[in-house]
């Protein structure tokens, strides 16, 4: 495929078009909150017209088939099998279910790794209090990622009989650190571990094959580099782990009356009433994604993350923590700089310069992450890197 040199706006403007980023600000967060294109926001403002001309038609009639399609479609982009997927609304609700569902007895451990998301943290802290265990543990990444291997051993060094559950990002959302998950799911069943995987950046970021993988759970959002609707995201549960067993948190119908649920996913259908836009609207983000091709799309975005890690380098003369490679980072950039009060150099980033990225604290180190999407343009990392000289 003949992908357009990164620097070359006029042959990226149609897709930039797509967006509808607010004038006085430089966006440069997708990682966090990834807006949808145009043709996206069509579809949920279609499907949302549909509910609200005629709810008893649309939930009747055309609401569960349309569920199904989009189910559909997005297992068939992720690499599973449809029956093995259901559709949440991010990949924090998809964490939750496998912690409530998850048999975790008081013998037993789960690991962590200490660049797992904050959020999916307190998932698993809070899971282990109930079931009576002991708090996770977490098992330290080096300093340093250029080797799969050092990670995987770093990842298992500590692990001992009591380990049951290994919960693990796909890309890391801390440090935007592109994990050896394949490699970590092989040891993982090596040693009868069931493995969840948080992966709410990976979907169109990398190419993702779920079943491939092997892991026993997979967690992802879809607003993010796929950008899906807010409120769009999946769970994955492989056969193994006994999807029967399998609830939602709210459990109502599963299927329309009189059909009664017959599979675990049917639980998950109908939930009551309520705006299922955002599902349904994300077939158009596949078709999207898909027209502007996988390969030109993670070429282009990488390159432009590749441009704010070499600028930002430049400037601040301090190496990122892992190696300078599509297999170690893609479409976001980490770049450590000096030290400073993380949180204020942000605002002073967003009210000096309209300038939207995320400034974080990590192991006693600040870090800016810069997240690269199509709108995105090397004047918007040069207009970045002029700020951020200036603070400094």
């Amino acid at each position: 495929m003949n992908v357009p040199a990164f620097d070359d706006d006029e042959a990226w403007r149609q897709w930039q078009a797509a967006w509808r980023i607010r004038g006085d600000t430089i966006y440069l967060n997708h990682g966090s909150f990834g807006p949808p294109p145009e043709p996206v926001r069509a579809a949920r403002r279609m499907w949302q017209a549909r509910l609200d001309d005629q709810p008893m038609d649309f939930f009747v009639r055309q609401f569960e088939p349309a569920w199904c399609a989009a189910r559909d479609r997005l297992a068939a982009l992720v690499g599973t099998r449809s029956e093995n997927l259901v559709l949440v609304e991010n990949s924090t609700v998809g964490m939750n279910l496998v912690a409530r569902n998850f048999p975790l007895g008081k013998a037993d451990q789960v690991v962590l790794t200490n660049h797992e998301y904050g959020a999916v943290a307190r998932v698993w802290r809070r899971a282990c209090l109930r079931a009576g265990a002991a708090p996770p543990v977490i098992a330290r990444l080096p300093a340093r990622m250029e080797c799969e291997q050092e990670v995987v051993d770093a990842i298992f060094a500590g692990i001992g009989e009591r380990v049951v559950l290994l919960v693990v990002s796909h890309i890391t959302s801390p440090t935007a650190t592109i994990l050896p998950v394949a490699a970590i799911c092989r040891e993982a069943q090596a040693r009868g571990i069931a493995v969840c995987i948080d992966g709410p950046h990976a979907p169109a970021q990398v190419p993702l094959n779920i079943d491939e993988l092997g892991c026993d759970f997979y967690a992802a959002s879809c607003h993010k580099w796929l950008s899906a609707p807010f409120g769009s995201g999946f769970l994955a549960v492989s056969e193994q782990q006994q999807q029967q067993r399998f609830e939602p948190d709210v459990l109502s119908w599963g299927r329309q009356p009189p059909r009664q649920p017959e599979t675990w996913w049917d639980e998950f259908v109908w939930s009551g009433t309520r705006d299922p836009s955002s599902f349904l609207a994300t077939p158009a983000a596949i078709d999207f994604f898909e027209h502007v091709g996988a390969d030109r799309f993670r070429e282009r975005t990488h390159a432009l993350a590749g441009y704010a890690r070499r600028r930002l380098v430049e400037l601040t003369g301090r190496e990122p923590p892992m190696a300078d490679s599509p297999r170690w980072y893609g479409a976001m950039a980490l770049v450590p700089l000096p030290p400073c009060d993380a949180k204020h150099v942000q605002r002073l980033l967003w009210q000096r310069r309209g300038i939207e990225v995320p400034v974080i604290e990590f192991e006693q180190n600040c870090y800016i992450r810069v997240s690269c999407h199509l709108y995105n343009t090397p004047r918007h990392v040069d207009l970045l890197v002029a700020a951020v000289g200036e603070l400094l």
